[in-house]
Order: structure tokens, then C-alpha cells, then sequence
């Protein structure tokens, strides 16, 4: 005959019973050096696809308890593609000024100094390249040699008003260079003309090449005079320094 024992109740200390209620979930165990995934309620702003809520709470809050303004988001660079700077004008090359020092040159009589007191490259650089087209366009291919000639009549002429000028000359080598180029316009219309004119004709040709090398002349010594100082009392000089340089341009187209 069995003997029966009284076993005492086992009390959890939740105060569930096992057999009438749901047991304790265990916790799954987690990899070493991971932090605790968030919960719904703490979710961050960015792993969401509601960006305005992302946006309000940086904006809100920042680290170490300060707050981030919405200034400081539109400091950092510009938010769309309308807001960025024009490609010429990041290059430097603003076509209006180089309308503009151009036209000023198309008057032999009265040219305008004032547009051309800020001197840039990118239209003398320009005529260069329409020159060089023009003498392309007549069989001549000289790329080299009139680049060759720009950089040394840029130095000769700065040189010689420097020296003309003593200590009052304050002539820089990016001015010089910048009116010798947009001077060099009617050099690139003798280019141009020439093109329809026949070579056999020697006399007009030397006729038309004089007129043109006057007015590119007169209108590189009148800028050089009103763009620097000490050139005035020696404006003489500088226009026969003007002259033997656009005297040798021709030269390229005549022959």
C-alpha cells in the first residue's frame, strides 16, 4: 500500500501559477558589444521615412544639451541646385564685361577707360582664339607663334611704361596684358577682312592693315595712360611701344 506525502504548494514570486497563467517570456540573448535595439516610442529620426519629424527633432535638440537652430542647417551649403552660383561666374568669366571692354574699343575716338579698370583674361583670350581661327581659316596655322608673340609684347610694353613711368608707374602685368588683348580687336577684323580680300591686291592691303594697327594704337595708349599713373608726359613713347606691337600682329595677316 502506497503512501501518500503532502507536497506544499510553490508560490512564484510574480504570484502567477504556471499551470493557470502564461509563464515569464525570457529574454533573447544579445551579441557581445551591441547595443539594445529601440523601441517603437524611441525610434530615431533618421531610420524613419518622415523627414519632417527628422528635421524638428535636430533642430530641437543637440548634444550636451544645447539646441541646433535651423540657421545653422542653411549655413552648411545651398539647398537646391536653383541657389548655386552660375559655371561662368564660378570660372570668372561674366560675358556682359567682355560685351561691354568690347564695345568700348569699337569707338577709336573715345574709348572708355572705366570698364576696363577691372582687367580680366578670359576675353583677351577669347580674341586670341579668334584671331588664331581667322588665320586658320587662310591657311596658316600659327597657334604657337602668336601665342608666343602675346606673352612677350605683354612683357615688352610692361617693361617699357615701368620704365617710362619710374616710381609713379603702378602698371601691373595682369592689366598690361588684359588692354593688349581687348586691343587686339581690330587686329582680329584686319583677320577677318582679309579673308575676302585677294592677295594680289598689295596696296590696299597695306592701306587697310595701316588703318587698323592706328586704331588699336590709339586705343591701347589712351587706356594705358588713363588706367596707370606716369604715363601722360611719355604718351608719345608708349604709343610707339603700341604701335610696333600691333605693326608685327599685322604683319601675320598681310603675309
Amino acid at each position: 500500500m502506497t503512501k501518500e506525502f503532502a507536497v506544499p504548494p510553490v508560490i512564484f514570486p510574480s504570484g502567477g501559477n504556471p499551470a493557470g497563467g502564461s509563464l515569464q517570456q525570457r529574454r533573447a540573448p544579445t551579441v557581445p558589444f551591441q547595443p539594445p535595439r529601440p523601441s517603437a516610442s524611441s525610434a530615431i529620426p533618421f531610420m524613419s521615412f518622415d523627414i519632417g519629424s527628422a528635421t524638428a527633432g535636430a533642430s530641437s535638440s543637440a548634444p550636451f544639451g544645447g539646441t541646433i537652430h535651423s540657421s545653422s542647417s542653411s549655413s552648411l551649403g545651398p539647398a537646391s541646385f536653383e541657389d548655386e552660383e552660375p559655371l561662368l561666374d564660378e570660372l570668372g568669366i561674366h560675358p556682359d564685361q567682355i560685351w561691354r571692354k568690347t564695345k568700348s574699343i569699337l569707338n577709336p575716338f573715345r574709348v572708355n577707360p572705366n570698364v576696363h579698370k577691372d582687367s580680366d583674361l578670359s576675353g583677351p583670350i577669347f580674341l586670341y582664339l579668334a584671331l588664331c581661327l581667322f588665320q586658320l581659316l587662310a591657311g596658316k596655322i600659327q597657334f604657337g607663334v602668336i601665342l608666343g608673340w602675346i606673352v612677350v609684347s605683354s612683357i615688352f610694353l610692361y617693361v617699357v611704361f615701368n620704365m617710362l613711368a619710374g616710381r609713379n608707374g603702378n602698371l601691373d602685368l595682369h592689366t598690361c596684358t588684359s588692354v593688349i588683348g581687348y586691343c587686339m580687336l581690330p587686329v582680329v577684323i584686319l583677320s577677318a577682312v582679309s579673308l575676302f580680300v585677294s592677295q594680289g591686291s598689295g596696296v590696299a592691303r597695306f592701306l587697310m592693315a595701316g588703318a587698323f594697327v592706328v586704331w588699336a594704337t590709339r586705343a591701347c595708349t589712351n587706356l594705358m595712360v588713363a588706367l596707370a599713373d606716369g604715363g601722360e608726359e611719355h604718351r608719345g613713347l608708349i604709343a610707339y611701344a603700341c604701335f610696333l606691337i600691333y605693326t608685327l600682329f599685322s604683319l601675320l595677316v598681310i603675309f
